[in-house]
């Protein structure tokens, strides 16, 4: 395969081409990073064609929000809690993370504060204002309240670690508890995922894969061992992927020349994440630092013809977009014409 081939599998792959229904996409893509709950939106908006940029509880509906890939959070569906939730999870957590003692609180007194916690939010308390206002009514002290209400997890974190809470979708913080439900297996549990992997992000390497899960490469050619995989060189490297009808998704008809002029990436983006940075065929190497910087924040890209050329931040009705790159006019003018589809109340485009 060429570049410009693998780039439109990519993006096919990814929904970037041809729009599918939310659950769909979000299953496709093992969920969607959501530290900043605007940018998983956006990521939804670009990919699916039921999403309503007025009523976006009628994309999100049975939709869930927990830490799950890499350790991070993300939206992803009810229906596959099981699975993202498995047993054997392996991510770093703090202590102040899970049940046992920190430095702000015991071990017991977390324990009743969780519990405390779980009660409330089956009463009908979701919003971490409340919960934390009944927890200082019970006797929770301001150094204890540190540990369980930490602002990077907490006993939150813990709690949705286990599986008993997780977070609504919506900005403001809220908790609701999870549908019973029992854990896969680690083992099967991972094969999917990479199943999902190389059939939506794929062609992929070994180490895009590994970069993607946060996994050695000798996991990953134990997924590709079982999995029906295909092969591809490109510039001297292997990629694998698993043909569409191998994987019951549907095959499109159109071709690289289709790649869209231009994509208006979210934030965190899969196309972003989904593969090693410093090998990603979408992200020149000179512009890396644009989009990945050094406080761990991945910008929401421009793309143009499958290639970064900027990024961009919208603020009310004013769009601006920081070029990486001197670009035509032609270039532009296809730009200007994809953020009015998107945006069409917005008044101004700023290239700087």
């Amino acid at each position: 395969m060429t570049p410009e081939e693998i780039k439109f599998r990519r993006l096919v792959g990814q929904h970037l081409i041809t729009p599918s229904d939310c659950q769909t996409v979000i299953r496709d893509l093992c969920g969607i990073q959501a530290q900043f709950l605007s940018n998983a939106m956006h990521a939804l908006k670009i990919r699916c064609h039921d999403f309503s940029e007025d009523r976006p509880e009628l994309c999100t509906a049975g939709l869930v929000k927990s830490w799950t890939l890499r350790g991070t959070v993300h939206v992803f569906s009810q229906t596959d809690l099981p699975l993202f939730l498995h047993q054997g999870r392996k991510h770093f957590l703090r202590p102040c993370d899970t049940l046992e003692a920190d430095e702000s609180i015991t071990k017991e007194r977390k324990q009743y504060f969780a519990d405390l916690i779980l009660e409330q939010i089956a009463a009908g308390i979701h919003t971490r204002e409340e919960l934390k206002t009944v927890c200082a009514e019970h006797g929770m002290t301001g150094q204890e309240a540190e540990s369980v209400f930490n602002s990077w997890g907490g006993t939150i974190r813990a709690l949705c670690e286990m599986g008993t809470i997780c977070h609504k979708v919506q900005e403001k913080k809220a908790f609701e508890l999870c549908p019973p439900f029992t854990p896969m297996e680690e083992a099967p549990a991972r094969l999917e995922m990479a199943r999902r992997y190389f059939t939506h992000f794929a062609p992929a390497t070994i180490r895009d894969a590994a970069y993607f899960f946060g996994t050695t490469q000798t996991e990953v050619k134990q997924w590709l061992s079982q999995l029906p995989v295909s092969t591809t060189t490109c510039r001297s490297k292997t990629y694998y992927y698993i043909e569409p009808d191998a994987s019951g998704a549907a095959q499109e008809t159109t071709s690289p020349t289709d790649i869209p002029a231009c994509i208006f990436l979210a934030g965190f983006d899969q196309l972003m994440l989904g593969y090693q940075k410093t090998e990603n065929p979408f992200l020149p190497p000179e512009h890396l630092r644009g989009i990945f910087n050094l406080s761990g924040i991945v910008m929401p890209a421009v793309l143009l013809h499958g290639r970064v050329a900027g990024k961009w931040k919208k603020n009310g009705k004013k769009l601006s977009v920081t070029l990486f790159e001197t670009i035509s006019p032609k270039e532009k003018e296809q730009a200007e014409i994809c953020a009015f589809e998107l945006w069409p109340t917005c008044n101004s485009i700023e290239f700087i």
